[in-house]
């Protein structure tokens, strides 16, 4: 049998299990998530997360890309790195790299051939749980020196938070899943700050008062010495172009291509939580690190005349933000929005904060049994008071936003959902052929 064949019976075995994220916010909020049947399971395979030094990185906003700038640098200083994050936006095997490169479909089918026999032994896993089982797995087999785990959802209950890490690192908090995790900022900070460890570093990116006041009462009660950049380590950005920002952090001057003011923030907190981790690194290999990162979809420029720009954006302060850093990269330029989202998002506050910038609204639909219809979408759009279409698949939504940008330089920018910039990606890299 070849191996894509038996790759494809490894993604349906995986996903012949419960999984949360195809599932509706009604199901997600009664959902019985605890930490036993991981906790079984890793026992099974001999406890691999125990076998490298981990950074674990929760937060709403900035995970990933700090996540992704920790472990660049850590590549950078000679380790083997793993680093484990979610979704994927093409293939499965993103989720879990080495190196900076997702393992290979054989090892994955590998991996799942591997872990099978212990599953059998747990009931009730998810699909989530097995993934993540299979990240801590892989780098265990694979021989990875450090690796870096962010939080699929929340913290407290999550399935990576099976690991005494090196360092807690929680980013930017902000309203979302809140059907899970809570619909204040105090409820949503307490479940994030569930990965805090006894006596283990906590690394904080800058938060609001009433989320940093939670942070800062577990880490206390659990005697874990917390740091929150911006007032114990100092940044500034220096400058920016669309080739990359240039900021300071301490005394030490660093380059990351990532775009944004939001971005400054989150290289400030992963160059704070290698420091804490205890992991030894140097600025010199932390400045290289940086400035190769990469991490897509985040205000990524695929073209630029007109221009084409894919985001994550998925809640409404990712959506300020983005409109931030469309202001100060392309002022006075209207967008043309391909956009989808879940039904468990805060759709009105998205177009609010995106409003002045829309040209029209491009909605369209994923193929996703979480992502709304896109006559609702339309209705809320209306009571927002922007102009909307409905175009699907997602690739002729493309096509619609890219003809009617080729008639007067608007921008065509998806965001809204990650599955939707992921399909328009594909989309896109299709249409130029590559």
């Amino acid at each position: 049998m070849d191996i894509e064949t038996r790759y494809n019976q490894a993604l349906d075995y995986l996903y012949s299990f419960v999984d949360y994220s195809l599932k509706h916010s009604s199901e997600l909020a009664k959902a019985d998530f605890n930490l036993d049947r991981m906790f079984a399971l890793m026992k099974s395979l001999g406890d691999p997360q125990a076998k490298y030094p981990v950074i674990h990185v929760a937060g709403t906003k900035g995970k990933g890309s700090t996540s992704a700038l920790c472990a660049a640098a850590l590549q950078t200083a000679g380790y083997k790195t793993g680093l484990y994050t979610s979704p994927h936006l093409e293939d499965y095997v993103e989720r879990i790299r080495i190196n900076g490169e997702p393992i290979s479909h054989e090892q994955l089918v590998e991996l799942v051939e591997e872990i099978k026999p212990h599953v059998a032994k747990v009931e009730k896993l998810t699909t989530f749980e097995i993934t993540t089982a299979l990240a801590f797995l892989a780098f265990a087999k694979y021989g990875a020196t450090a690796a870096v785990f962010e939080v699929g959802l929340g913290g407290r209950l999550d399935a990576t938070n099976v690991v005494t890490p090196k360092v807690s690192v929680i980013t930017s908090l902000s309203y979302d899943h809140m059907a899970v995790l809570g619909n204040t900022l105090t409820l949503i900070a307490g479940e994030k700050a569930g990965i805090i460890k006894p006596g283990v570093p906590v690394v904080s990116s800058p938060q609001k008062d009433e989320a940093w006041q939670v942070l800062f009462r577990v880490a206390s009660e659990k005697n874990s010495e917390i740091t929150l950049v911006g007032r114990d380590i100092e940044f500034e950005r220096v400058a920016s172009s669309l080739e990359g920002q240039k900021l300071r952090i301490q005394n030490s001057e660093f380059r990351i291509p990532l775009l944004g003011r939001h971005q400054v923030e989150n290289a400030a907190t992963a160059y704070a939580a290698l420091k804490a981790s205890g992991i030894p690194i140097t600025d010199e290999q932390i400045q290289t690190g940086f400035s190769r990162v990469q991490w897509r979809a985040r205000f990524e420029v695929a073209r630029l005349d007109p221009p084409v720009i894919f985001d994550s954006a998925h809640n409404q302060d990712s959506f300020e933000k983005l409109r931030e850093t469309l202001d100060e990269y392309f002022p006075g330029k209207k967008v043309y929005l391909i956009f989808g989202a879940s039904e468990d998002k805060n759709i009105p506050g998205m177009f609010a904060e995106m409003k002045s910038k829309i040209k029209k609204i491009i909605i369209t639909r994923a193929d996703h049994p979480r992502a709304l219809s896109v006559e609702q979408i339309q209705g809320l759009a209306e009571q927002a008071g922007a102009e909307s279409e409905a175009v699907v698949p997602v690739k002729e939504a493309l096509r619609r936003a890219l003809e009617l940008s080729s008639k007067d330089g608007s921008i065509v920018l998806s965001a809204g959902s990650m599955f939707v910039t992921a399909e328009v990606m594909r989309a896109f890299s299709s249409l130029r052929g590559g």
